[in-house]
């Protein structure tokens, strides 16, 4: 591993090999031939400078997408300090590239042991703005740096789970500046979620295991915009899709969706793949294990590793052996298989490429625009808030325009009309 000792330093890149960085340059340049929205912020943030001199501390995962997001935050004049937000998420590659190119990054895979270190190495630039994804870094602000606190301007939460954990931050009175929860953005949202994790978590489980989806019987724990992405990729590929859910709304529309909805200790019974995308700890865990067919299998895509609860399977277990890359089986007393994929971290990113570069192309032209939106406001309100619908909208209209798709406009009657109360207006 390249420039990593016991006393990590500031302007020391923490990578796994410098010399990867030709091959990750290269895959960096592929992924931005398909960011079209990105590289219009990119060109404009060349010329203008908005975030001259500005210090960003960004905790995401390392990949070619996220690689061209640093690349346009850099180019609009920021100086940012990079660390991996997985241990299992970091492409090397890309973490030489950008380190070579005058990023500092504190990433490399497989990094259990060092990632808080690489955080905190990160945390030295003594950022104005944060980057997250699972609210990590901010929380270990909030426990670790007191005094940087009163400094930050503001930060930006890319995950459904970065959201939940920083709303329950604001709810106690304790959120110490201003979020915006990217995530909540409809062009990230209803998009990355859905389309996005539904493609690569699929491409993960592929990757992994090479099983034919068609004709299997695939639980999805969790109906979010991420588990409707899965669930419908599922079902695209012939799998008979069964619903986990809690929420009755939710629920509701899988079952209006065409899918089987039933708790867990019933689809644990006669589900053969488990796909976990809730955001909650133990969804899946020892009382539906033991319950499981022999071979089952179990992914999860949320973005920590406590959606299973791997300690139960431990526990239960007489025997667990890898039994090829990325997959763990873990037999049981009575003889039973259980397979879980990547240790239970991210699937689409421990076992494939994570989403799509034209899908991500939206969510990192919105984190792009809401760190200029945090420099030019004075965001006084310590909560999360979404990102204002403006910056939302011209997204779209951008990613609209890159795709040579033209909407209809209101006539001046129509305008009108919408917004008077009286009829016949």
């Amino acid at each position: 591993m390249e420039n990593y000792d016991e006393g990590i330093s500031m302007k020391e890149s923490i990578v796994k090999d410098l010399q990867l960085a030709d091959t990750g340059d290269e895959r960096i340049e592929w992924a931005r031939r398909h960011m079209p929205v990105l590289e219009l912020i990119k060109s404009r943030f060349e010329e203008t400078k908005p975030l001259d001199g500005v210090k960003i501390t960004a905790c995401l995962h390392v990949t070619v997408e996220t690689a061209n997001l640093i690349k346009t935050l850099k180019a609009g004049g920021a100086e940012i300090a990079l660390a991996g937000s997985n241990p299992l998420s970091t492409q090397d590659d890309v973490a030489a590239a950008l380190a070579r190119s005058g990023i500092w990054v504190y990433a490399f895979r497989e990094n259990d042991d060092e990632y808080y270190a690489c955080l905190e190495a990160a945390l030295d630039i003594m950022p104005d703005v944060v980057l997250d994804d699972g609210a990590d870094t901010i929380a270990h602000i909030h426990e670790h740096y007191p005094d940087l606190m009163n400094s930050i301007k503001g930060a930006c939460e890319e995950t459904t789970t970065g959201v939940i954990r920083l709303r329950a931050l604001e709810k106690s009175g304790k959120l110490a500046f201003p979020v915006i929860a990217v995530n909540d953005a409809e062009t990230k949202m209803m998009f990355d979620n859905r389309y996005g994790t539904g493609q690569s978590t699929l491409h993960g489980i592929m990757n992994a295991t090479n099983l034919l989806f068609a004709g299997r019987k695939v639980v999805v724990v969790g109906y979010g915009w991420c588990g409707r992405g899965v669930a419908m990729r599922a079902r695209g590929l012939g799998a008979n899709v069964i619903v986990v859910e809690v929420n009755p709304r939710k629920a509701l529309e899988a079952v209006m969706d065409g899918y089987q909805v039933m708790p867990m200790h019933d689809a644990a019974k006669t589900g053969e793949i488990f796909i976990t995308v809730t955001g909650d700890t133990s969804v899946i865990r020892g009382e539906h294990f033991e319950l499981m067919q022999d071979q089952a299998v179990l992914a999860n895509s949320g973005h920590f590793n406590v959606e299973i609860a791997i300690d139960d399977l431990e526990k239960l277990a007489i025997s667990k052996k890898r039994v090829k890359e990325e997959v763990d089986e873990y037999t049981l007393a009575d003889g039973r298989r259980i397979y879980l994929l990547s240790e239970g971290r991210l699937i689409n990113l421990a076992a494939a490429y994570g989403h799509p570069p034209g899908v991500m192309d939206m969510s990192f032209a919105n984190q792009a625009l809401a760190v200029e939106y945090i420099i030019n406001s004075d965001l006084r309100e310590r909560k999360v808030t979404g990102v204002p619908r403006e910056i939302d909208e011209r997204v779209a209209a951008l990613k609209l325009k890159s795709m040579g798709i033209e909407i209809e406009t209101l006539t001046e009657e129509q305008e009108r009309y919408l917004s008077s109360w009286e009829l016949g207006t």
